[in-house]
């Protein structure tokens, strides 16, 4: 009977605590790689500053939170080399790359930043170029922190680089509702309290039973 009690309580408390999980699932806030790879963006397995891509493809970055590459969000808009590098022709000893940036959206953005509107760019630099060195050519300044991580293209955003942040953007109570963090049991301490002095009475009645 005992187990058979347990069983039945923790099975109701699996809802609260994955909301709980939820609720402090966490994201990064960083300028994502992207190669496109026939019409399609897929997720660049090396940095900007290793790849070294061919004339006529194209690259992309995106600001936004995510938890991971799964997750990430892709550049947006048309992302054609004929259309981007359209004005700028080959020339020997160089090489083109299309290059797509797109600064996020206001919700992604940091406390006080508003993202620029998204641009293209066609650059055209030395045939061994990495796709970094293309990006300076185009959208200066760049900001890297001490791990080589691009922080900042054309200067946005001005401060921070890959930071936690909450994956939930639940909008914060005002002033007159807020409480302070010691005003009460979280939920999760209310459900263990009652699942405790459930089984309790389950094992009493077990032993009155008994008698």
């Amino acid at each position: 009977m005992i187990r058979r009690v347990t069983l039945l309580f923790l099975a109701a408390l699996l809802p609260l605590l994955a909301g709980a999980g939820q609720a402090q699932a966490v994201g990064y806030r960083y300028w994502s790689f992207w190669e496109q790879d026939g019409t399609a963006w897929t997720y660049a397995t090396q940095g900007p500053s290793l790849a070294r891509p061919s004339d006529g493809d194209v690259h992309g970055f995106r600001f936004s939170v995510s938890e991971d590459s799964g997750d990430a969000a892709k550049p947006r808009g048309a992302a054609d080399f004929d259309t981007i590098c359209a004005g700028t022709p080959a020339k020997d000893g160089t090489k083109r790359v299309a290059l797509v940036i797109d600064f996020g959206t206001p919700a992604d953005a940091p406390s006080g930043e508003n993202p620029p509107a998204g641009r293209t760019a066609c650059a055209q630099v030395a045939e061994d170029a990495s796709t970094a060195e293309a990006l300076a050519a185009v959208a200066k300044p760049l900001r890297y922190d001490s791990n080589a991580l691009l922080c900042a293209i054309s200067g946005y955003p001005e401060k921070g680089c890959g930071e936690q942040v909450s994956a939930e953007k639940a909008p914060a109570p005002a002033k007159e509702q807020a409480e302070p963090e010691d005003s009460g049991p979280s939920v999760g301490l209310m459900a263990g309290v009652a699942v405790v002095a459930l089984l309790g009475a389950a094992a009493l009645w077990q032993v009155r039973r008994r008698a």
